[in-house]
C-alpha cells in the first residue's frame, strides 16, 4: 500500500527556515517521481517543486526558486523540502505526492499525503 506522510511544518517568522519531510512507504523512490505542493486558504493547490527519479533533475515554481530545495534520501525512502527565506505568502498546507511524471501539475499525481501546515508570520 502506497503511503506518504508529511512532517516538519509549523510557525516561523518571515525570513526563517523550515525543512519538511515526506516519508514514503509501500514503494521505493525509484518507482515514482515526487512532488511538493501547497494550498493556501481560498486558493487552488499549486506545484512547488518536484524531483525526477529517472533523470535526477529538479523543478521549482518561479515563486520559490532560489529559496526552496528539494532532496531525497533513497536509503531512508524520504524526500525533503528545505525552505529558506520564508515569506508570509508561503503560508499554506504543504503536501507531498507521488506520480509517474515529474511535473508541477497537480492532476498528474496518483498518491497524496495528508499535508502539513506551514505558517509564516511575525
Amino acid at each position: 500500500q502506497v503511503q506518504l506522510v508529511e512532517s516538519g511544518g509549523g510557525l516561523v517568522q518571515p525570513g526563517g527556515s523550515l525543512r519538511l519531510s515526506c516519508a514514503a512507504s509501500g514503494f521505493t523512490l525509484d518507482d515514482f517521481d515526487i512532488g511538493w505542493f501547497r494550498q493556501a486558504p481560498g486558493k487552488e493547490r499549486e506545484g512547488v517543486s518536484c524531483f525526477s527519479s529517472t533523470y535526477g533533475t529538479t523543478y521549482y515554481a518561479d515563486s520559490v526558486k532560489g529559496r526552496f530545495t528539494i532532496s531525497r534520501d533513497n536509503a531512508k525512502n524520504m524526500v525533503y523540502l528545505q525552505m529558506d527565506s520564508l515569506k508570509p505568502e508561503d503560508t499554506a498546507i504543504y503536501y507531498c505526492a507521488a506520480g509517474l511524471v515529474a511535473t508541477l501539475t497537480v492532476g498528474l499525481y496518483d498518491y497524496w499525503g495528508q499535508g502539513t501546515q506551514v505558517t509564516v508570520s511575525s
